[in-house]
């Protein structure tokens, strides 16, 4: 059991009464890194990325499929986004107010993750059968400033941190950072895509973005519906990378992120009370994480839910916790899958909650028999009661 349910009185219910089932048959190859969205007929989109591995495998697209509503079970898998010779990842879907359907994903050229380009589909034609009809593609290009590195500086400054060992051969990591932010090319590109974004009351779009050359996380935000992307200032910590954001009644946004830093393993969070320009620094959390995604909504009944590897090493387990604070404290939990002896990994989840209140969850699922995508529906409201 995680060191944070022996800190905690949760109530953890196994899954009896959860439907979960393979969005298609296990295989070979290299399945990651899903998104789910609603459409306004009731069908439920859910896309990732598929092929011989990730940044190095020139094959990698992106894959999507339908579960129309009503229906029992996924239909037939197909290509949404394919850019030849580099491979396609981290989709993720987006219905924005107008109804329009949006694909954000990065292309990793020279098969870096730190080379990484933006690239967005949009449709107004997605609920035949099939694939969407896209209507509009693009590239966003952002430009964090020349102020990135003095940020990144204030950041390390805010959270305390100090390196206490250097040599002239291996300068500070902070040092580092600070450095290549002078370089425009540097912070310019490889800001890349993996949770859902956030459409604030107030109307903007937040797209929330990280970096693995800058081991750090931004968020893209536009205020005429997707026509134009600003960003704001970077969010500061020890490898806090893949932010998933909510808002809370007050309008102040939390992110939660993977960690990528030094132990000890934990989610760290982050605030914004401005719409996602400025952010605190990023500090942990009490729940462990193993250097894997996590996913955050706000539900129309006010609970908040999280889905997490709520370990230190490795992704065998994955969990939903529900808030009922917005955010401010975890107290309920349920184990989706759980495989001690570790021959199961389950990751990177998506979390949507449809027009009747059903939460429904997608994640990254690799056994035996293969890898998949699988997809989760349970009552959130039924999280951390006993049966």
């Amino acid at each position: 059991m995680s060191p944070f349910l022996s800190i905690l009185s949760v109530v953890a219910i196994a899954q009896t009464g959860t439907n979960i089932e393979n969005i298609f048959p296990p295989q070979a190859k290299h399945v990651h890194s899903s998104s789910i969205v609603e459409c306004p007929n009731g069908d439920l989109l859910a896309v990732w990325f598929h092929g011989s591995g990730e940044r190095k495998s020139n094959d990698v697209k992106i894959q999507g499929a339908r579960k129309k509503a009503g229906s029992a079970k996924w239909g037939p898998v197909s290509t949404y986004a394919d850019t030849p010779d580099l491979p396609d990842c981290n989709p993720v879907l987006f219905i924005d107010a107008q109804q329009r359907l949006w694909l954000f994903w990065m292309v990793v050229h020279a098969n870096k993750w730190e080379q990484s380009i933006l690239k967005y589909r949009r449709s107004t034609d997605y609920s035949g059968e099939g694939p969407p009809a896209w209507d509009w593609q693009d590239i966003i290009l952002l430009k964090p400033g020349e102020t990135l590195g003095k940020d990144i500086a204030a950041g390390f400054k805010e959270i305390g941190y100090q390196q206490n060992m250097w040599a002239e051969y291996a300068r500070a990591y902070n040092d580092l950072l600070v450095k290549a932010a002078a370089d425009p090319i540097k912070r310019d590109i490889g800001w890349m895509t993996r949770t859902n974004l956030l459409t604030l009351k107030s109307g903007r779009i937040v797209l929330p973005l990280y970096s693995d050359g800058f081991n750090i996380s931004l968020m893209a935000t536009s205020d005429d519906g997707g026509e134009t992307w600003q960003t704001g200032k970077p969010i500061v910590g020890l490898g806090n990378v893949q932010p998933a954001v909510a808002e809370r009644k007050d309008g102040t946004l939390v992110a939660w992120h993977r960690d990528n830093g030094d132990a000890p393993k934990r989610i760290s969070r982050a605030t914004s009370s401005d719409g996602g320009t400025t952010w605190t620094a990023a500090t942990d959390i009490e729940i462990p994480n193993p250097g894997s995604s996590v996913a955050v909504r706000a539900l129309s009944s006010g609970s908040w839910i999280l889905v997490a590897n709520d370990t230190e090493r490795g992704r065998h387990r994955i969990v939903v916790f529900r808030s009922t604070d917005e955010g401010k404290t975890w107290p309920r939990m349920q184990i989706l899958e759980d495989a001690p002896n570790g021959e199961r990994s389950y990751g990177y989840p998506s979390a949507l909650e449809d027009h009747e209140g059903g939460l429904h969850i997608t994640y990254s699922y690799k056994g035996p028999e293969g890898a998949t995508i699988r997809h989760v529906e349970l009552n959130a409201q039924q999280i951390g009661q006993r049966p």
